[in-house]
């Protein structure tokens, strides 16, 4: 079993990867494979915790669908994309990093994938009324909200699983990961007008008619604008405080979803528009084949041998940690990755005396599932929303358009974050 595991999921990567396929179809055909030759049954690929659909991520992904699918109504993205515009005094350049800084700190506050769902419209509009592409902008501003999303307990699904396993708090983030997330950050907006190279040539009067624009006029519904507003607020808070109100954000987001298609008296048409079904299929396909690697063995022995080859070594484990992390995330999706790996880095740092060494073994595990969410169009949940978005907005990214910008933005974090987690945890530490 454990083989057709393996070689179902290399086909079905592969077929991604070269796109001979669409990949929706590639990842519910392998999924169909493990679950017909009996490498899962349906109990475990439905409910279980460690090898099922990870169904908190795809009902949060569909309750936020929703929420934006009514949130477009208003006109608010409309306004969003000509504000910003207007302050970038149109220049690609400046709306570029305008938005991405912005998505990074609103993934910190909130999740990649939410910011990415309410992000992306905008760019898409912003690009539209410059007439430029908008997939280079969709792609920096993905990678941007997973590194971001790396600052804080909530802002990264792995985080929440490693917080989990270690007893780590919202707090001890802030403390350890928020530091080098704006170092990180720094060092990428630095990057990006050499990396999207080629993507900011705009006409002058497309600049001079945005200029002219009046944000104002785009909003189309206020009372519903208002509305929308309260029940985002609400979710928001439901977000950041359900670690004390003991409701998962799948639920919150659910609840904020329908309460909002009751108070606002939208049609099913509308907000159901919104609701990207190809990927959220994805996702459950993706999250099956996975699941047949962790119940065979094989992504606990990958992430073994690289835990046995530290020789107890606390620096050597971290920077391995790191490396490894970094690599698999970016292959098998990091939240999997992170739901197998914790157990053995608890393992690991149960034997390390230095409790300064053992906590940076969880940070180079965050940082490098994180970071390493960039290296593919599948590494992150929040990429293959973004595709998604991509796709259905007329600038499709292809699995390596995506992939070699993320894999620069990958090499490059990880080499700041490896001395960063050297000078900290062990020369002054």
């Amino acid at each position: 079993m454990t083989a057709v595991a393996l070689v179902t999921f290399v086909v079905a990567y592969t077929l991604i990867a070269t796109e001979r396929i669409h990949k929706t179809k590639a990842a519910l055909g392998g999924a169909a494979v493990v679950l017909g030759l009996g490498v899962l049954d349906s109990g475990e690929a439905f409910f279980s915790h460690d090898t099922g659909v990870d169904w908190d991520v795809v009902l949060l992904l569909f309750g936020m669908m929703i929420i934006v699918g009514v949130l477009r109504q208003t006109g608010v993205f409309e306004y969003t994309a000509i504000w910003a515009a207007k302050r970038a005094k149109g220049s690609p350049v400046r709306v570029m990093i305008l938005l991405t800084v912005i998505t990074a700190v609103a993934s910190a506050l909130l999740d990649n994938v939410t910011t990415v769902l309410l992000i992306a419209p905008v760019t898409v509009l912003v690009c539209d009324r410059l007439g430029i592409r908008a997939a280079p902008f969709l792609i920096a501003e993905v990678l941007a909200s997973n590194i971001g999303g790396a600052a804080t307990l909530i802002g990264d699904p792995p985080n929440i699983i490693v917080g989990s396993r270690s007893g780590l708090s919202f707090n001890d983030f802030l403390a350890h990961m928020t530091p080098i997330v704006v170092l990180e950050l720094a060092v990428f907006t630095l990057v990006l007008p050499r990396l999207f190279r080629g993507s900011f040539d705009v006409r002058p009067d497309r600049i001079a008619e945005v200029m002219a624009l009046n944000e104002g006029e785009a909003i189309r519904d206020r009372t519903l604008l208002i509305k929308c507003g309260v029940v985002l607020a609400a979710v928001f808070t439901g977000f950041v405080a359900h670690s004390l109100i003991h409701v998962d954000p799948a639920v919150v987001a659910l609840l904020g979803a329908g309460v909002l298609v009751v108070i606002s008296g939208t049609e099913p048409g509308d907000y159901l528009s919104g609701v990207e079904w190809e990927t959220l299929l994805f996702f459950a396909g993706l999250f099956i084949m996975v699941g047949a690697l962790v119940k065979t063995g094989v992504v606990a022995t990958m992430a073994r041998w690289a835990a046995d080859a530290t020789g107890g070594r606390a620096l050597v484990a971290v920077l391995l940690i790191l490396v490894v992390s970094a690599v698999l995330s970016g292959v098998i999706d990091n939240i999997p990755y992170v739901a197998t790996m914790s157990p053995l880095v608890a393992d690991l740092a149960g034997t390390i005396d230095n409790p300064v060494h053992a906590d940076a073994l969880w940070w180079s595990l965050t940082l490098g599932s994180d970071f390493g969410g960039n290296l593919t169009a599948v590494g992150a949940s929040a990429n293959v929303v973004m595709l998604g978005i991509a796709a259905r907005a007329g600038t499709p990214i292809s699995f390596w358009e995506f992939t070699r910008k993320g894999a620069v933005i990958t090499a490059i974090t990880i080499a700041v974050a490896a001395p960063y987690l050297w000078l900290r945890y062990f020369a002054f530490g």
